[in-house]
């Protein structure tokens, strides 16, 4: 009896290393895939699909283009990863954030500040960059940015009812109107601040409003540089280097 149960015993000891082996395959795995995804939506956001060079991708990583091949079929399978990675990482950083808060308002300038401070990243611009080369045109990474997007204009329509209902936002066009001027506002104001000075968020984006001829309402700017607590955390949004 002694002898037929040392078996198991042995058996699961030689499986263990195995075992072992397999784990940390898969972590090598998961961080070539997550260096060349980083990589790679720095080459989207500066050079744009057309011209990204998978090479380039993989060798700024670290990696062979074998290695990146091994983990992506082509470059439109690569720019779609990339697509869901920023997204994943803006929900993680910044609408993880905003679901916390539970004033509509005081949600929508926790998104104001917190995809300020992620677009001061370079990788954060894909979105800005695919949207901008693929518009008006039929394409399976232009439609993925699309819905991402989409998603986005969803979550700040819905704050921006929420907020009416409650009192703090005053009515006025539609909710998704009163979102699509905002995150336009929001992205000019991060475009016109890029590489500037520090400078209050709620003036960037009322310029940057009028300049797109986005009717952004006072309210936000006045509650983001009311001089309050909001408008204090507020103001060092542009002091973070990308």
């Amino acid at each position: 009896m002694h002898v037929r149960n040392s078996e198991p015993e042995q058996d699961a000891a030689a499986r263990a290393p195995s075992t072992a082996k397999r784990a940390t395959q898969a972590e090598r795995s998961a961080r070539t895939r997550s260096a060349l995804l980083e990589s790679a939506a720095r080459g989207l956001s500066r050079y744009g699909y057309g011209n990204l060079v998978l090479e380039r991708v993989a060798s700024d990583a670290g990696y062979t283009r074998g290695a990146l091949y091994h983990q992506f079929k082509d470059k439109e399978q690569l720019a779609l990863a990339v697509i869901d990675w920023v997204d994943t990482t803006w929900r993680e950083e910044v609408g993880r954030a905003v679901e916390q808060e539970p004033d509509p308002l005081l949600a929508l300038i926790v998104l104001a500040r917190g995809h300020a401070v992620y677009c001061r990243r370079d990788v954060a611009r894909v979105a800005m960059a695919l949207r901008l080369e693929f518009s008006g045109q039929e394409h399976p990474v232009g439609r993925h940015v699309e819905q991402v997007s989409t998603s986005l204009v969803k979550r700040c329509t819905r704050l921006v009812s929420a907020g009416r209902r409650a009192g703090t936002i005053p009515s006025g066009p539609p909710a998704r109107v009163v979102a699509l001027a905002f995150l336009g506002a929001l992205e000019g104001a991060v475009i016109q601040l890029a590489g500037q000075a520090p400078q209050r968020i709620g003036s960037a984006l009322e310029h940057a409003g009028q300049a797109h001829e986005f009717p952004v309402p006072g309210v936000f700017a006045q509650r983001i540089d009311d001089g309050g607590k909001v408008g204090t955390d507020l103001d060092v949004v542009f002091q973070h280097q990308a």
